[in-house]
């Protein structure tokens, strides 16, 4: 299962607007897989009931992938540590080939992946993490895929629980380059940074989408949408009739140049070591809000 290529941005906009007015016309334009399911979710979602948690979806690199997989471990802890110190109901499924050591607490579990088909199986630890939640006792919830190498803010779980939204987008972030220590703020474009990117559109720990399990729908959406890259998640949402609201503060730290990168892998890791250099803040900026993080 390889990762699905993104829709054409004019492509996009006419399916955006066709289901402005129907599903059905939509349907007639030759969806992607990923927008048809989005297209039942618009057609059948109704009501929307408070999300009780936030489900965190992790699929983790095997050891037989990397070279050093005591650094993996050692990453994928801070990552969990990072949801341990949230206010609020969450729940982690962890996605691998060979169980790692895990935390005892009640809220993380393994899912074992046992699929021996060679070439990148990210894209099928996530299919099998989302069909994984018909088996949770979750209740309506946000559900976020989430890298094992990636930092979550403290406080993040109960400001999306707090919020009735149909889903959380991370507009603003943290990138840090690990090699230098540099850290650079991701967020819109302005006047005055008008080459500045969206967090969104440089790492993958940046939507949790609203799921509801009473809804075939909502699970089959979140298996399509996560088949792609996550520049197409806020495109998704909207098509799905649920627009993404923006995380009122920069919610996740991004950790590249540690050594076992997943972009580092597909080469395509430098232009977001030029992005931190670029956009790097001064280091009493970061040291401002570097607390609300675990060290990475």
């Amino acid at each position: 299962m390889a990762q699905a290529p993104a829709t054409p941005k004019r492509k996009r906009a006419a399916l955006l607007a066709a289901a402005a007015i129907s599903p059905a016309w939509a349907d007639r334009l030759s969806p992607a897989p990923s927008e048809r399911a989005a297209l039942a979710l618009r057609a059948a979602s109704g009501p929307r009931r408070p999300a009780q948690q936030v489900i965190f979806l992790v699929p983790l690199v095997g050891p037989q992938h990397v070279g050093d997989w005591g650094a993996v471990v050692e990453r994928l802890t801070a990552t969990l540590e990072s949801f341990r110190r949230q206010d609020g109901a969450w729940q982690a499924v962890i996605c691998c080939q060979q169980r790692p050591p895990l935390p005892d607490d009640p809220r993380i579990h393994w899912l074992p992946f046992d699929d021996p088909a060679p070439g990148n199986d990210k894209w099928r630890k996530l299919a099998m993490l989302c069909d994984h939640l018909a088996d949770m006792d979750t209740g309506p919830a946000y559900v976020m895929s989430f890298d094992a190498d990636d930092l979550l803010r403290d406080g993040t779980v109960a400001q999306m629980l707090a919020g009735d939204a149909p889903g959380w987008l991370v507009e603003t972030g943290y990138v840090m380059d690990h090699a230098t220590g540099t850290v650079a703020l991701a967020g819109p474009r302005s006047l005055a940074m008008p080459l500045r990117k969206p967090f969104w559109k440089l790492c993958g720990s940046c939507a949790a989408i609203y799921h509801d399990p009473a809804l075939p729908q909502s699970a089959r959406f979140l298996r399509e949408m996560t088949a792609h890259e996550h520049r197409m998640f806020p495109y998704l949402a909207r098509l799905a009739g649920a627009p993404l609201r923006p995380l009122a503060q920069p919610s996740v730290l991004y950790v590249l140049n540690h050594g076992e990168n997943f972009g580092a892998r597909r080469g395509r890791v430098g232009f977001k070591t030029r992005f931190v250099q670029r956009f790097a803040l001064e280091s009493s900026d970061w040291a401002r809000v570097s607390t609300a993080f675990p060290s990475p």
